[in-house]
């Protein structure tokens, strides 16, 4: 029979992703999908934590998650995942709160000591902690620790469950520590590259874009008149036709470096694409 690291790893190999992806998708650290898949559980996590990750894992690989959270707890482990042994403090401690009235007898409250003065007060009962296998416990001016242990273990008991449900809720809501992804709406867009046509001296100007089977396209300039030193900046596509009334007073600039046309017979001078010299 598989183990759930077997199963957990046949089942992403037929999917055929890796651990990286699988942890992208699923939004659980890599190590943790990678000691699952090796048998590992112990995480330094809350038990509770480790069964959320195994199902959420599960349902991704498309596996039976409850087969798969009954199968560890059949493994006997704790949260940090190692074999549970039971605490024997408790139970001492009630142990000791135990009165024994079989073999010696409780001194009436209404009797006062021996060789000493009756006191002005009958003294104060405290309602008994335990009862255990028929006995009666004693009665004490203190309070029990057995009921101090419960006391301290309730309200303990308490404050985990309420870090628990605050934890689970910020890591299904997307709040959990960890680094943001950046995303396209907060990674800032790069600059366009544009061009700058300058009019040497006073010209006619028209920029088209140029189609693949050579003829022009969108028009990103109107046939413009400039007169000299006026300038106009059109973003730089693929490949563009520069019409001018007189090539030689035209001059382009690409961030402050002259760029040279490859002038034709209809004075539709043609610019090369971005990072190139050939259209």
């Amino acid at each position: 029979m598989q183990t759930i690291g077997e199963r957990l790893e046949d089942a992403r190999k037929r999917k055929g992703i890796s651990i990286r992806e699988a942890a992208e998708a699923t939004k659980i650290r890599g190590d943790y999908l990678q000691r699952f898949e090796g048998n590992q559980f112990d995480l330094g996590l809350a038990e509770i934590y480790v069964k959320g990750f195994l199902r959420s894992y599960s349902h991704f690989l498309n596996l039976p998650a409850d087969r798969i959270i009954n199968d560890f707890n059949a493994l006997g482990l704790g949260s940090a995942g190692r074999a549970r042994t039971p605490s024997r403090e408790v139970y001492g401690r009630m142990d000791l709160t135990v009165a024994t009235t079989g073999e010696s007898g409780t001194q009436d409250p209404g009797t006062p000591p021996a060789g000493g003065e009756p006191p002005s007060a009958p003294p104060r009962r405290h309602p008994a902690a335990f009862a255990r296998g028929g006995g009666n416990l004693h009665n004490s001016t203190g309070m029990d620790p057995a009921l101090v242990t419960k006391i301290v273990l309730g309200v303990v008991g308490v404050v985990v469950v309420v870090l628990v449900i605050w934890g689970l809720k910020s890591m299904f809501s997307g709040n959990e520590r960890a680094s943001p992804v950046p995303t396209a709406s907060n990674v800032p867009a790069a600059p366009e590259e544009t061009i700058t046509i300058i009019a040497i001296a006073p010209t006619t100007v028209e920029v088209t874009v140029k189609n693949p089977d050579g003829t022009a396209g969108a028009v990103l300039l109107p046939r413009t008149a400039l007169v000299r030193n006026e300038q106009r900046v059109v973003p730089w596509r693929s490949a563009l036709y520069i019409y001018s009334s007189v090539t030689e007073n035209v001059r382009i600039e690409v961030r402050g470096t002259r760029v040279a046309l490859e002038p034709s017979a209809d004075k539709r001078n043609l610019l090369p694409a971005p990072n190139t010299r050939s259209p």
